[in-house]
C-alpha cells in the first residue's frame, strides 16, 4: 500500500494527473479521519483540502526517502497545529449546531468518547488518534511525529490511562 502511494506520488511529481488523483483517493479517507480528531471535526475536510495543498505545493521537493503516505500525514500534523493555535488566538464564531460531529452525534459512548480524546493533551491526543483512529504502526507515528517509537508508546499508554478514567468518572456521574 504504501509502496503504491509513494509511486503515485513520484508519478504526480513528474505531472501525471492521473496518479495525483490516485494519491488524493488512496489518502483521503485516513487523512480525513485524523483531521477529525486532531483539529475541528466540523472542518475537518477543510483542514484534509489544505494539507492536500500544502502537499502539493511540497511535491517538487519530495524526495521519496520515506512513505509518501507518512510524509503526507507530518504535513497534516503541521496543518492540524496551525488550525489550533489559530482557533485559539481567534474568538469562536460558529453557533454550536457547527461543532456537531455527525459521526458521534449517535450514542452517548461515542459522544463521550470524543469528549475525553478532545481533553487529552495535544502530543498524546495525537499519538493515540494516528495509532488508534488512523491505524499507524507506533514507527509510522513516530516518523509522523518526528520523535522516537518509545514516545509514541508512552504517550499512547498514558492517553489510554486518561481516557479509561475520564470514560469511568463519566458513567460515574451518570449513575
Amino acid at each position: 500500500m504504501d509502496a503504491e502511494i509513494t509511486q503515485f506520488a513520484l508519478a504526480a511529481q513528474r505531472g501525471d494527473r492521473a496518479a495525483a488523483a490516485e494519491f488524493v483517493r488512496s489518502t483521503q479517507r485516513q487523512l480525513r479521519r485524523l483531521m477529525a480528531y486532531l483539529g475541528d471535526p466540523g472542518q475537518a475536510d477543510d483542514l484534509a483540502q489544505e494539507t492536500y495543498l500544502r502537499a502539493f505545493a511540497a511535491l517538487p521537493r519530495y524526495e521519496g526517502r520515506s512513505p509518501a503516505r507518512m510524509w503526507l500525514l507530518a504535513i497534516a500534523r503541521r496543518v492540524a497545529a496551525d488550525h489550533v493555535r489559530t482557533a485559539q488566538r481567534s474568538p469562536r464564531t460558529t453557533s454550536v449546531d457547527g461543532w456537531l460531529d455527525t459521526e458521534v452525534a449517535g450514542p452517548e459512548g461515542l459522544v463521550a468518547l470524543r469528549a475525553a480524546i478532545d481533553a487529552l493533551d495535544p502530543e498524546r491526543r495525537e499519538a493515540f488518534v494516528l495509532t488508534r483512529v488512523v491505524g499507524l504502526s507506533y514507527a509510522e507515528a513516530a516518523e509522523v511525529c518526528d520523535c522516537p517509537v518509545g514516545t509514541i508508546r508512552s504517550r499512547v499508554f498514558r492517553a489510554r490511562n486518561e481516557l479509561v478514567d475520564a470514560l469511568d468518572t463519566r458513567l460515574e456521574i451518570a449513575r
